[in-house]
């Protein structure tokens, strides 16, 4: 499982980058995807922490919870391979002005 985690951080936001130059629709797509993704992860995020600081739990042993949260680890994978697309397509055309 961690390699295939590995292979799929490495692959996904490559794949992305070429799907990018290649269709142009595939940019607004992926931009729009992160913002909802990140409207999820820190809506889930901060109804996971009210709900410890609202019935008074121990912090550190309840928050791990959210982990669980199947939508939380989807938006929060896509916002990580999002970051590196983003991070490789700022690179390269940095390298392409010089």
């Amino acid at each position: 499982m961690t390699l295939i985690i590995v292979v799929l951080s490495i692959l996904l936001p490559i794949s992305m980058l070429v799907s990018a130059w290649l269709f142009t629709f595939c940019r607004t797509i992926y931009h729009v995807l992160a913002v909802g993704c990140a409207y999820v992860f820190c809506i889930i995020s901060v109804l996971a922490i009210y709900e410890i600081l609202r019935d008074d739990k121990v912090f550190m042993t309840n928050i791990h919870g959210i982990f669980q949260n199947v939508l939380f680890l989807l938006s929060g994978g896509y916002l990580g391979c999002y970051g590196i697309y983003t991070l490789l397509r700022w690179t390269l055309k940095e390298l392409r002005s010089e």
